[in-house]
């Protein structure tokens, strides 16, 4: 017992070890909802070009909504979308355009209300009809490294969305193959997931990683008792069944996490999650778990801090970027 226990300790502090990034070699980009720059009161393209023009963002990932894309059956408007695509392009950012149904941001699952009715087969026909229109109206735009199908389509339970189907990923994944040769992006939980299968169907997987939240399960606030060599160990481990050429943090926690939005919360409640302590804390636990690229989630949220008179968490974030 005692020999199968040393072995076992072996093989974990085997799969916790992995090469730790200088800060010097670290890269950072941010996720932008425009929904999410509204549901503070703000005007989204005053806080987008602020991002890019003030903070210097030069890595994006942003979402075609399938909810704002097409919220009429067979009429698409792509305003936002391409505006927020050659506002992009003029500062030399590159995007990482996600499509799908389930897209960064609350309610996960971001279906139009005509949709809501339909069949199963008829849904996911009308998001690969989404999709493949959505693809090739940016099929041209140099700016777009890579897209994201789904995000974290394996966390099946968080959200409000209907029941995953690994076979409908599979069919959303191919159609965007078969429409242009830019790596696919899939994502995954960093703490509630195993990541393998998002990683084998990744060119590039994207994890989250978070330290301090709020459990709806538990009702009460938790930090996750993990330290960076967790995810090393999770990316060898899945390292030995998966082989995406590269992973990166998607998702970098740099917001609250409460049990109402934030704007709801008061200073005490918000400081529980995040504040510019935490925020350098997490940095360097990102860093030490051993990944160079990493997606900050919560410049909405920043931007509307700075206009209450708060601008610690955007100063310090635009060190970040100006490295």
């Amino acid at each position: 017992m005692l020999i199968f226990l040393i072995f076992f300790l072996f093989i974990i502090f085997l799969l916790s070890r992995g090469h730790v990034y200088d800060k010097s070699e670290l890269e950072y980009g941010v996720t932008f909802s425009a929904k999410q720059a509204a549901a503070f009161g703000l005007d989204p393209k005053v806080v987008y070009n602020a991002m890019l023009d003030d903070l210097g963002v030069k890595r994006l990932r942003l979402s075609a909504y399938w909810d704002g894309v097409e919220a009429v059956p067979g009429e698409y408007n792509w305003d936002e979308t391409d505006w927020e695509l050659k506002q992009a392009g003029r500062a030399g950012a590159e995007v990482i355009f996600a499509v799908g149904g389930r897209l960064p941001r609350w309610p996960e699952c971001h279906f139009p209300d005509w949709a809501e009715n339909l069949t199963r087969d008829k849904r996911e026909e009308k998001i690969l009809e989404y999709i493949k229109k959505t693809v090739l109206r940016y099929i041209g735009e140099e700016q777009i490294s890579a897209w994201q199908v789904e995000n974290e389509p394996f966390l099946s339970h968080f959200g409000d969305c209907p029941e995953f189907s690994a076979k409908f990923l599979d069919k959303e994944i191919a159609l965007v193959k078969s429409l242009d040769d830019r790596p696919i992006v899939i994502t995954d939980s960093g703490e509630l997931s195993v990541w393998i299968p998002a990683a084998r169907r990744a060119d590039i997987f994207g994890t989250t990683m978070y330290r301090d939240t709020y459990s709806k399960t538990l009702g009460r606030y938790i930090t996750y008792p993990i330290g960076p060599g967790f995810f090393r160990f999770k990316k060898n481990l899945a390292r030995i069944f998966a082989h995406p050429k590269k992973w990166i943090v998607i998702e970098l926690q740099a917001e609250p996490w409460g049990p109402v939005p934030i704007p709801e919360l008061s200073e005490a409640d918000k400081s529980r999650t995040m504040n510019l302590e935490k925020f350098k804390k997490i940095l360097e636990f990102s860093r030490q778990a051993g990944f160079k690229e990493f997606y900050l989630w919560g410049v909405e949220w920043w931007y509307w801090e700075r206009e209450r008179g708060h601008p610690e968490m955007w100063n310090e974030a635009r060190k970040l970027f100006n490295l």
